[in-house]
């Protein structure tokens, strides 16, 4: 049975054949713009360091030259859709080297391909889909709605809540009220007590000169003294 062909979207395609540049440089820089907007891609391989972004970007550009000139299409709206690279036919040479050698040089080529296609459908067909898909979005803006019913039924049960937690914390404060006051008080008489006690343990200036005085005193004695003894002993 002849099978319905997928609708491809549409776009456009730029070849590059028989680049002298290796299949592997090549790759290298196409990978970087696969699946970026062809505007962005442009940017990207224009500051690219890479020496193969040059023919890749002439390239893309005859690309997105082709979709817009032969399909009519926006060029703000495509996307490289495809890009991909071939080996080519191989240059073989020879250099000559020491001793009579000769040293093969291989000078490769490339086939470069990049395809882009549009993002926002032009055709009928893709208007209708969108049509179609609206209700849905309408259904689904309107479902938030038992949300709203839902929070309004917790907000009913909110107010006996909130007055059973302002009730327990009024108990609570006033639990810790009268503990808090005794705690100041506790406080307050051991300060007065350690303060009576330093007051008891520091000597006034008066008893600090007394005791100065007598053990003057009692050095004076005992100087007399051993005078005393000394002239006994030499009589």
């Amino acid at each position: 049975m002849p099978t319905r062909q997928a609708q491809e979207a549409p776009g456009a395609r730029a070849v590059a054949r028989y680049v002298r540049l290796s299949a592997t440089k090549a790759r290298r820089v196409v990978n970087l713009v696969r699946g970026l907007p062809a505007k962005e891609a442009l940017t990207v391989l224009q500051f690219a360091p890479q020496a193969a972004s040059e023919p890749v970007y002439k390239v893309l550009a005859s690309a997105i030259a082709n979709a817009e000139n032969n399909e009519r299409l926006d060029p703000d709206a495509l996307l490289v859709s495809a890009a991909y690279v071939d080996e080519g036919p191989t240059l073989k040479r020879f250099r000559p080297r020491a001793q009579g050698r000769a040293y093969r040089i291989r000078k490769r080529s490339c086939h470069i391909t990049i395809a882009v296609e549009s993002v926002v459908p032009t055709s009928g067909p893709g208007r209708a889909a969108t049509a179609k898909a609206a209700p849905g979005k309408k259904a689904a803006k309107a479902a938030p709605a038992d949300v709203e019913v839902v929070r309004a039924e917790d907000t009913e049960e909110a107010p006996a809540k909130s007055a059973k937690a302002a009730k327990s914390a009024k108990s609570t404060k006033a639990t810790k009220a009268p503990a808090k006051k005794a705690a100041a008080k506790d406080e307050s008489e051991d300060a007065g007590k350690s303060d009576d006690n330093g007051k008891a343990d520091k000597p006034t200036a008066a008893q600090s000169q007394s005791a100065a005085r007598a053990a003057k005193a009692s050095k004076k004695a005992a100087k007399a003294a051993e005078t005393e003894a000394a002239e006994e002993g030499t009589e």
